[in-house]
Parts: C-alpha cells; structure tokens; sequence
C-alpha cells in the first residue's frame, strides 16, 4: 500500500496535528472519549479525528468507532472538513460531519480556538449484533461539547439566566447567583458571544454499511429493497420488502430500473460515452495483461491494443460486450444486445442525477469492479480491499494512472464521469433529445437493454 500512499492515493488530504497544545488537546478529548492517549508527537486525522498512526499504536482501527456503530470524533479544527473518513461503516458519516461543521462553523472555529471539541454521531442502536438491526437506525444525532463543557456551561448559565429574570425573588436567591458567577467564569460573555451549536439531527434512510460484507439499504424510494454483498439467506429474514444478492443481478436491475437510480452511459446527455467506453476497455485489458504477467510499464492506449492481440482469447465477455457498445456508438454498428444476466450490464449504467446518486454510484463501482477509477472515486474501502490481491504489474499500472489521471482534477473527473453534483431536491425531467435513428431502438428495448432475457 505504501505506493498508493507516496502518490497521495491512500490517507491523501488529512489534517496534520504536530503542536505539542493540539497534541495535549487531543489527549484529553481521547481520554474523554475511549479512556484512552496516545504518546506520538504528531500524527494526521480525517474529518473525525481518527488518526492511522494511533490506530496502529493502539492497535484498534476502532478506537473511535467502537462496535463499528455511533461514531465518536474529535475536533481540533474547522479544516478537517475536507478531509476524508477512514475505516467508514455507514456511507452517511462522512456527510453527516461535513454538514455538522458547515452548519457551526464560525462557533466550533471560536471553540476548537482553545480546546477540541468532542462528540458522537448517535443512533438508537449501541451495536450491529445481527443484520436486522440495522433498519432499526432511522436518524443520527450529532452529540458534542469542548474537553471542558464549554458548550453545556453556556446552555447551562443561559438557563440560570432565564430564572433570574423571569423567577419574581431571583435578586434574593444567593445559590442561584453564585452559579452564574462560576458559569460566567468558564463560558465567558454569552451574552455577547453566544455558545451554542445548533442541533443536528439527520435521515438515515438510504445508505451502505461495510457490516456483515456490506449491505445497501434503500428504503426513501418506490419500492425499497436491500441490497446484499453476500448471499441474503446467510443474513436471515431482513425487515424490507425485498431483498436482493450480487449474484441476482436480473433482481438489482429492475430494482434500479423501477426506482429511475440509473441511466444508460449511451443516453447520459453530458457524457463523452466513447472516452468512457475506451478507459473501460483499458482497464480490462489490463487486467487480462497483468494476470498473464505481461509488463505493463510505460504502456499507452496503443501499445494495450497490441497486448490485447495477444491476450485476445482470455479476454472476458465485459471485454467483448463494451467493445461492441463503442463499436455502435461510433460508426452505428448493430446494436448489441447486453441483457442483466451479461456480466457487462452494469459497466454500461451511472446514477441518475437525484439525492442518491453518490450511493448508487457506490452500488454500481461494486458491481462493476474491473473499471478500477470508478471503484476508486466511488468506493475506497472496496478498492483498497482489491488492490491488496492485484499483481505488482497492475498495482503500479493503476497507481501511475489514478495519480496521473485523477488526482491532478478530482472535481472535474468526477463531473465528466457522473455530471453535475445533485440538490437535495429531484431534478426535473430533461427535456427530450432529439430523435435519430438509433434512438428509436433504444426506446424499443429500453436504456439499459432489455432486463432479464437471454
């Protein structure tokens, strides 16, 4: 993993701590929190203060997320919300911070000024003992207050404040007086400079989690349905309306189909679908290339093709499939008919543009693991997890190409491959594209290809 690290592909973009007064605040959150301090003199969080290097001087990856479920963390400034989530085990998470922060950022920027802040994403579950508890989360409350309650102080003295103007003998109550005295002491003037976070309570509706080898759950659509990693029968009767494995792909297909969270690369209006067909067929070959322990440094677009000659009849049907795709998008050859069943299906969908196009992204890189950009972008931890078993010929070919290729302009890749990031709300329907001749086969057969058939 380490050259994924150098290329700044693995733990990128996280928040240096190296003072010795962030060091000491840090401690005292992480105390706070697990009972627990670390003796490293510097190290780097993600955007709940989860450090690598803690995690393995602790040896626990958890030990900011204990039981993998409501998920502490430790703020020590406002600019770890650009940071990334390590270890997730809800796809939710990271937003969920992301807003948290947005939403208070000029009072956490005043409070994290001279303490961290520490807290917890809470839901009514304490801990995933079997998969039928995870849709008994249906929302996550943001918890969190400084090392010293500065937060709970001010709510605290706001209150005794009320009582004194409002209570008809509060001149006279001595007890009372002296609390505020001592509050006023730790919150300073809250009159002021109020300190109070707003609350944050979030829908947890639709969203994946990486327990019991991950599950997608949609339940804010038409016809819900859980989608499994593994086999659904291995997990035991899930409370939803359907349930669905990988190795049901006519199943996920209408799923998808029946809830408009896809749309065919052919037809998406802002996508260069040839570009995209080509990397996709790159990224095949070199997977045939590199399995067969052909040497894959330095090669361009043309000297893969020569190599695919070579390799032509351990190319899998992905290969054949797309290639027939580009072949009709370019030169309007006959129409090829990939049906769910075909193991290329899922390469040629993305997300429909509504507020769950991010997970359903993260659905399809799952489905479609060989197209190793989209499983980058779109699902980290199921990408890391492949590259540990990729040969030293690929590991390099796809590190060289992510940092040469991606990294350089996340925002705008990830606005060729998806389009433009969605509202919260659904966006309109697009207005009809003018009809050619290959359009109308399209709406004969539908988007996707037909769904099912042989």
């Amino acid at each position: 993993m380490m050259r994924l690290i150098e290329k700044g592909l693995m733990y990128g973009n996280l928040h240096p701590v190296t003072s010795a007064a962030l060091v000491e605040r840090y401690n005292r959150a992480l105390k706070r929190l697990s009972g627990r301090q670390t003796a490293l003199k510097d190290f780097h969080i993600d955007i709940s203060g989860y450090s690598p290097e803690i995690g393995d001087e602790l040896d626990d990856d958890l030990y900011l997320n204990p039981n993998g479920c409501n998920r502490q963390f430790i703020l020590l400034s406002t600019q770890q919300k650009t940071a990334p989530l390590l270890n997730a085990k809800f796809s939710t998470s990271r937003g969920i911070l992301q807003q948290f922060i947005a939403d208070n950022e000029a009072q956490l920027f005043a409070l994290t000024a001279r303490d961290a802040v520490a807290g917890e994403l809470v839901n009514s579950v304490y801990a995933v003992s079997d998969p039928a508890r995870l849709f008994q989360i249906r929302q996550i409350e943001v918890e969190a207050d400084t090392t010293e309650s500065h937060v709970a102080d001010a709510q605290g003295l706001l209150a005794r404040i009320e009582r004194f103007n409002t209570e008809p003998d509060a001149w006279w109550d001595d007890v009372l007086i002296a609390e505020m005295i001592e509050l006023a002491r730790k919150s300073g003037d809250i009159v002021r400079n109020p300190i109070t976070l707003k609350s944050a309570t979030f829908r947890q509706d639709n969203f994946h989690t990486a327990h019991f080898g991950g599950i997608y759950i949609f339940r804010d659509v038409k016809r819900p349905a859980a989608i499994t990693v593994s086999d659904p029968e291995t997990l035991g009767k899930l409370p939803i309306e359907n349930t669905y494995g990988f190795n049901d792909r006519n199943g996920i297909a209408r799923f998808l189909e029946a809830n408009g969270l896809v749309e065919s690369i052919v037809s998406a209006r802002d996508l260069n679908t040839a570009a995209l067909l080509r990397q996709r067929l790159d990224f095949i070959l070199v997977d045939t290339a590199a399995a067969s322990g052909e040497d894959l440094t330095g090669k361009d677009r043309i000297e893969l093709r020569r190599t695919a000659r070579r390799y032509l009849g351990d190319l899998p049907a992905e290969f054949h499939a797309l290639n027939d795709l580009l072949r009709w998008v370019e030169d309007g050859s006959d129409w090829p008919v990939i049906t769910s069943e075909h193991p290329a299906y899922f390469y040629t969908l993305r997300a429909s543009q509504t507020k769950d196009r991010d997970l359903v992204n993260m659905l399809l890189a799952d489905l479609s693991p060989l197209d190793i950009r989209q499983l980058f972008i779109c699902h980290k931890e199921a990408f890391y997890r492949a590259y540990r078993g990729w040969s030293e010929a690929k590991k390099s070919y796809v590190a060289n190409f992510l940092a040469a290729e991606y990294a350089v302009d996340k925002a705008g890749a990830r606005a060729a491959l998806f389009g433009p990031e969605p509202g919260m709300a659904e966006p309109p329907a697009p207005p009809p594209l003018p009809e050619r001749a290959s359009d109308s086969l399209i709406a004969r057969v539908g988007p996707w290809g037909a769904v099912g058939g042989n």
